[in-house]
């Protein structure tokens, strides 16, 4: 691995030197749905993301916040190790649905696994002083949050599978879509269109993680449940819709040639810390088992 006299890293990768100032939190007064976290570029009535079958709206109708009441409200930015080499990042009180994102910290510069609905100027500082964040990656529409404005912040490259093109709520150039079945965003960091949960469900695989074994980051794309020997697939989670044996199929194809003992999910505590690979693998027999049981 090569460094540049300023201290970014070469070998054809793009990534932010570490030593680059972080910009402002800029877009505290743009609207984000109170019931996904979502922050979208201007003003709307309605929330597409929250209407859709996968989501719902909140029992009081449609509901928004800024960025702005979020902090005066008391939210602030927290930040704790959930596993080697990943830090969680997320705020108190929680936001929307409650995920945390993830803080990579790979040799070839930090990552953030998915995103969540709030940034201030200090949680931003604080990431900073950890090294910054060099890319950005996100595993579905759900956990959006306030992507464009963690990208803009960080001047870090947000990728999406373009698939979901269409549910991106705040357009802007710091957002890359990338196409196909998998994308390497870095060395040993790949992206996997695993596909279930959405058309453009991603999961991230690390080989490189400190214990040697190789990591996925999963979201909610393979879902940790509370037993952490187990994920779940499901094409919605809170109107519990499962999702289709067919894309499971694909998605367990896709993901087969990495090996990861760590499973990260999307909220906080829901790791598997060891034998991943083969809880997927007996998580989806166990799935197609019960949704096949009738012979359909």
């Amino acid at each position: 691995m090569q460094v540049s006299s300023r201290g970014e890293l070469m070998e054809g990768w793009v990534l932010v030197s570490s030593l680059k100032p972080v910009a402002s939190v800029t877009g505290v007064q743009l609207p984000i749905c109170s019931t996904c976290g979502v922050q979208y570029g201007a003003p709307r009535a309605d929330c597409p993301i929250c209407l859709d079958e996968r989501q719902y709206v909140g029992w009081d109708g449609q509901q928004w916040t800024t960025l702005a009441e979020l902090r005066a409200g008391g939210r602030r930015g927290r930040l704790d190790e959930e596993g080697p080499g990943v830090i969680g990042v997320g705020a108190v009180p929680s936001v929307a649905v409650g995920q945390r994102a993830l803080l990579i910290r790979s040799p070839s510069g930090n990552v953030l696994w998915d995103c969540v609905g709030y940034l201030d100027d200090d949680l931003a500082a604080e990431i900073q002083d950890l090294g910054g964040i060099s890319a950005i990656a996100v595993s579905h529409p759900h956990f959006y949050g306030a992507m464009t404005e963690w990208g803009r912040a960080f001047d870090a490259p947000v990728y999406i599978h373009a698939a979901d093109r269409d549910w991106v709520a705040r357009p802007d150039p710091v957002i890359e879509y990338w196409t196909g079945d998998t994308h390497r965003i870095a060395p040993g960091l790949t992206l996997i269109n695993a596909g279930t949960h959405f058309a453009g469900g991603t999961v991230l695989h690390w080989a490189d993680d400190p214990e040697g074994g190789g990591a996925l980051f999963s979201g909610d794309i393979f879902m940790v449940v509370m037993d952490r020997r187990w994920v779940s697939f499901m094409y919605s989670i809170p109107n519990f819709i499962p999702e289709r044996p067919s894309t499971i199929r694909r998605a367990l194809t896709l993901v087969e040639p990495f090996a990861f003992e760590r499973i990260y999910g999307a909220f906080w505590g829901r790791v598997v810390s060891t034998d991943g690979a083969a809880s997927v693998q007996r998580s989806a027999e166990r799935y197609l088992r019960f949704v096949e049981e009738s012979g359909s």
